[in-house]
């Protein structure tokens, strides 16, 4: 610094006496505490910032999987229910009549004949009424008609006796038309469902209620129809019922109606009967044997096993590649390095893929 040279001189002996060589040392000494305490007034250097090491990312390993042997099978699925081998809609075929009674209710148990329903036909009633006066009257007129029949032109008394034929016939028809007012089950079994209420108007063959025999079920699924290509009676099949757990059963009875029903789709009315949901549609499997406590209607899940092959060469489906034409896998040699070996493919489920030829058990492929 500055203040060097300038107390040096002060203190060389050529140039001070005694007493000034002491008042020079008193400046020295006080002007290194300024230096001093100057030097701790200037700012802190800010401290180094120290970074954390950099580290390169880990390019990620690819998944290797070991090539076995296993049994591998092919199953076609559908959906389905717990059905009635007997199962039908009750309606009435008179038109534009009212509901007077209701006799049964869903979960209702019912025996063959008995009562469900019955139309008011109070009006009917009364055209019965006259039609018999009608007829009485017409029964005087007849008789003596009868008397003058060799009097009569032939004409005129055969039109005689047509007249007094409708009249009669009309009151037969009035009379079988009170009768189908009342609406009987069809057979004994329990009433699914009723699709009216008291006081409606119904039409021709709307539907009432349906009735199903509930103590007869069957399992009946609805396959695809690539599937039922595949499929056929007597095979084996596994039911897995809602809330029952799975069973075992075979294929009964194949679909014969694949087509729209006979009926249209139509649900009554228009003076056609309610399509029924027939079982031709479906596809029957017997139980081999029936858990307790089933109920119509309960959802189920039906598999078919159309392929199976025992000790086959497996490996994962996400090992498999292709490119056009070719199919190829990547296999792990010993030393670790990697070659393309072209495969040939079996069987595949939604895991696994069967090789028939390019790989042997125990090698390593990789995925993906």
């Amino acid at each position: 610094m500055f203040t060097r040279w300038w107390t040096a001189n002060l203190l060389h002996k050529k140039h001070l006496p005694r007493a000034g060589k002491r008042w020079t040392q008193y400046v020295l000494i006080g002007t290194l505490s300024l230096s001093l305490t100057g030097c701790s007034l200037l700012p802190a250097e800010p401290e180094e910032e120290v970074l954390p090491p950099i580290t390169p990312p880990t390019i990620s390993k690819k998944p290797e999987y070991e090539v076995r042997t296993e049994t591998i099978e092919t199953k076609v699925s559908a959906s389905g229910k717990l059905m009635s081998q007997r199962e039908e809609k009750a309606y009435f075929t008179l038109d534009g009549m009212h509901v007077k009674e209701l006799y049964v209710k869903p979960g209702d148990k019912v025996k063959a004949g008995q009562q469900i329903a019955v139309l008011d036909v109070e009006e009917l009633n009364k055209q019965i009424r006259q039609k018999k006066l009608q007829i009485r009257k017409s029964e005087v007129q007849m008789k003596e008609t009868l008397r003058k029949k060799e009097e009569m032109d032939p004409v005129e008394y055969e039109e005689a006796v047509i007249t007094f034929e409708e009249q009669r016939q009309e009151l037969s028809d009035l009379e079988e038309q009170v009768g189908k007012s009342t609406l009987g089950a069809p057979f004994s079994g329990t009433v699914l469902s009723v699709e009216v209420e008291k006081g409606a108007a119904v039409k021709a063959y709307d539907p009432i209620a349906t009735i199903a025999d509930t103590a007869n079920l069957v399992v009946a699924a609805t396959f695809a129809k690539q599937d039922l290509e595949v499929i056929a009676a007597g095979m084996k099949a596994e039911v897995d019922i809602n809330g029952a757990g799975v069973h075992q059963g075979t294929i009964k009875v194949m679909p014969v109606n694949l087509g729209s029903d006979s009926n249209g789709g139509n649900n009554g009315g228009e003076g056609k009967p309610p399509a029924q949901d027939s079982l031709d549609t479906y596809v029957i499997v017997e139980m081999d044997k029936w858990p307790k406590g089933l109920n119509r209607g309960t959802p189920l899940t039906v598999s078919v096993v159309t392929k199976r092959k025992e000790d086959a060469v497996l490996i994962p489906i996400s090992a498999l590649r292709s490119i056009g034409s070719r199919t190829y896998v990547q296999v792990v040699e010993a030393d670790g390095s990697k070659r393309e070996v072209d495969v040939e493919a079996g069987q595949q489920t939604s895991t696994d893929v069967e090789i028939l030829k390019g790989l042997t058990p125990g090698q390593k492929v990789v995925g993906r």
